[in-house]
């Protein structure tokens, strides 16, 4: 099939959404479908354009056998609400030429990544003139984020916004989420059930997995072998509540075997630094080159996961995939019920969201418990190698997408004989109606 993939964020960011859109783009290729995405150039977790790229330049490139285009875009140093939201309608603005293009290309299918929705109606108008199916996928609720975060303030504002999204979920063909919870959200908005699909992150544990000696990051950060290390690694932003880290790193301040790294960047780096200075037992890295993330995840003996509590269910911290499959212990902050809470309960440590004390408590604790660890580690592992390979939500996802074609009224035999070839030749066997074993040619 021809899919369009319309985000914000793609590869080369290493973290966050750009991540996954881009690992979604690779593998859809990779199982025969004819992939391109539309996307910015890359700006994220650092706010700042990458090097090689542009922001006000257009550019098209080839990665890992995906045509991708990068239309301009705006990047606050100092992101903020309003220059958010102007940040974002920059990229809707300026990727509108090259969505028009793509009219041409008929594509199949026409898959918007939020955030941002802003570009939700230019994706609908693409879909219409090209008579494609249209999927939104939700990594983020942007508009409850922007709300109930604080980032924007206006009650009449959240009104008019919640009623624009709610009229634009409701206009696709599917709707998918990352958790359980985020696609009973997005039911809430309006979103017929028979519409939405949960699709989880993974993670390939072929390339992030237990390492079976000390990582090499204790020699380069000096941390000696009878260090317990605390890591955070990812994005420092406003959703992430890691400021809670760092109070529960001056709480912990006496325990000399502890040692608090921080790996990453982002809109609240700074406030972190400042609030960690001082502290002798906190040690700060940028973020690492993808070869070296496996690396990285096994310096820890204690991965920690801090979440706001009122950013429960608007998101679902794209690092946990990693942490889990890393099999190493966590520690997370989630309320009961939500979706962060259920993934890592079973498997980890979950204190509630903002208590520093009960934070502080269950690093000590387990910093104490080399057993626990390893065991909870061990779950952790187990889980990622069953539940989160990349293949499993690619069928799911590659199953939907037969299904939308089915139900195109005026789809091409094309973009049908494409799946099914993609599926390999067993399935093709089928579309054409020959039988692919013995029971299947045997006569009634």
């Amino acid at each position: 099939m021809k899919i369009l993939i319309y985000g914000l964020n793609y590869a080369p960011e290493l973290t966050g959404t750009g991540k996954y859109t881009a690992e979604m783009a690779v593998l859809l290729a990779a199982r025969g479908h004819e992939v391109r995405a539309v996307c910015a150039p890359p700006y994220y977790p650092e706010w700042r354009i990458g090097e090689g790229y542009s922001s006000w330049r257009y550019k098209r490139e080839t990665r890992d056998g995906v045509t991708v285009w990068r239309a301009p875009i705006w990047v606050p140093s100092r992101p903020s609400g309003l220059k958010r939201m102007l940040h974002l309608a920059t990229f809707a603005a300026s990727s509108l030429p090259v969505l028009a293009r793509q009219t041409f290309w008929r594509p199949d299918v026409v898959m918007l990544i939020a955030p941002t929705l802003m570009c939700a109606p230019a994706a609908l108008t693409l879909a219409g003139l090209a008579r494609s199916k249209t999927w939104l996928h939700i990594q983020d609720f942007e508009v409850d984020a922007a709300f109930e975060l604080g980032l924007l303030n206006s009650s009449r504002a959240s009104r008019v916004a919640r009623w624009i999204e709610s009229a634009l979920l409701r206009r696709f063909d599917a709707v998918s989420s990352i958790t359980r919870q985020m696609t009973v959200r997005a039911q809430a908005k309006g979103v017929q059930p028979s519409r939405i699909v949960c699709l989880p992150n993974w993670v390939d544990v072929k390339a992030i997995f237990p390492l079976p000696q000390a990582s090499d990051y204790r020699r380069v950060l000096g941390i000696g072998a009878a260090q317990k290390v605390i890591l955070y690694s990812g994005n420092m932003g406003a959703k992430q509540g890691i400021e809670t880290l760092a109070d529960a790193a001056a709480l912990l301040a006496d325990r000399t075997d502890l040692t608090f790294v921080f790996c990453g960047s982002g809109a609240a780096r700074e406030n972190l630094l400042a609030r960690c200075a001082g502290l002798s037992n906190c040690v700060f890295m940028p973020l690492q080159p993808l070869e070296r993330l496996n690396e990285l995840l096994n310096l820890a003996d204690i991965h920690v996961l801090p979440q706001r509590g009122d950013a429960a269910d608007l998101v679902m911290p794209s690092k946990l995939t990693g942490m889990f499959a890393s099999g190493r212990a966590i520690v997370a902050m989630a309320r009961r019920g939500t979706g962060l809470y259920d993934a890592v309960a079973p498997r980890g440590v979950v204190v509630p969201p903002d208590d520093v004390k009960a934070l502080a408590s269950a690093i000590g604790v387990l910093a104490k418990d080399p057993q626990r660890r390893a065991a909870l580690g061990k779950a952790a592992r187990n889980y990622a190698e069953r539940a989160l390979s990349p293949e499993a939500t690619m069928r799911t996802f590659e199953e939907r997408l037969a299904t939308l074609s089915r139900d195109a009224g005026g789809e091409s035999s094309d973009a049908r004989a494409a799946y099914f070839e993609a599926r390999g030749p067993a399935a093709a066997a089928r579309r054409r109606g020959k039988p692919t074993t013995a029971k299947e040619a045997a006569p009634d």
